[in-house]
């Protein structure tokens, strides 16, 4: 580029220092010294501006090739976030349908344990009480048989009564106290699995939250999508 601007400065002196014809604004120059000059500049131009002509003489095309692939571009990312945001959707309500699933599950086992365990107590509670029932009426029998035999001997019999009575009254006592444990237990075990239901709704809620911050993520703009809770 510098010999650019030293032939532009020879060209101006030869123009300033050419003879000028009289009665005119017209001069001569000496035209083989000019031709030079102007064949020094045109070699002396970078390729560069030739390019660039030609990016110009194309900008239409360039801008419309451009615009088209922008467009492209920008459909192409529109397709991939509404597959991101289905594909999360689907996730979603897969793993919702695996939390109902696995919580429906965990309420049935909880349900039968209940049963079990309340089936198991009334059995033992009832077998106390006809363990209770049988001894009771084997002590009147045996009272009976003391009568009979003591006739004379009231307060023999009234023992018995009294001694039968206590050990019905200790059998429902046991029996009572038995359920009371019964319960007790089973009460313990529903409020785990309350516990752990709960723990599964919040862990949900999380995933789902997390979910919805992802998908807000892509609709701003195409990003990488990595849902791990």
């Amino acid at each position: 580029m510098y010999r650019v601007f030293e032939s532009l400065d020879e060209l101006v002196t030869i123009l300033e220092e050419a003879r000028g014809l009289p009665m005119t604004s017209s001069c001569v120059v000496p035209r083989g010294d000019v031709l030079d000059l102007l064949d020094e500049i045109r070699d002396a131009l970078p390729g560069e501006l030739d390019d660039a002509q030609d990016v110009l003489d194309r900008r239409d095309e360039i801008i419309g090739t451009a615009e088209h692939q922008a467009e492209q571009l920008a459909s192409k990312a529109r397709l991939e976030a509404q597959q991101i945001a289905a594909d999360a959707d689907a996730e979603t309500d897969r793993r919702l349908a695996d939390a109902t699933a696995r919580a429906e599950r965990m309420v049935a086992e909880g349900r039968a344990e209940y049963e079990s365990v309340v089936a198991r107590s009334k059995a033992e509670a009832d077998r106390m009480i006809q363990a209770g029932r049988e001894a009771f009426e084997a002590a009147v029998e045996e009272g009976r048989i003391e009568q009979a035999r003591l006739v004379s001997q009231t307060e023999v019999v009234q023992a018995a009564h009294v001694e039968s009575a206590r050990i019905l009254d200790a059998t429902a006592e046991e029996a009572a106290r038995q359920r009371k444990e019964c319960d007790e237990y089973v009460d313990g075990k529903l409020r785990e699995f309350e516990d752990l239901l709960a723990h599964v709704l919040r862990t949900v809620g999380k995933g789902r939250t997390h979910l919805r911050a992802t998908m807000n993520g892509a609709g701003a703009g195409v990003v990488p999508f990595d849902y791990r809770g």
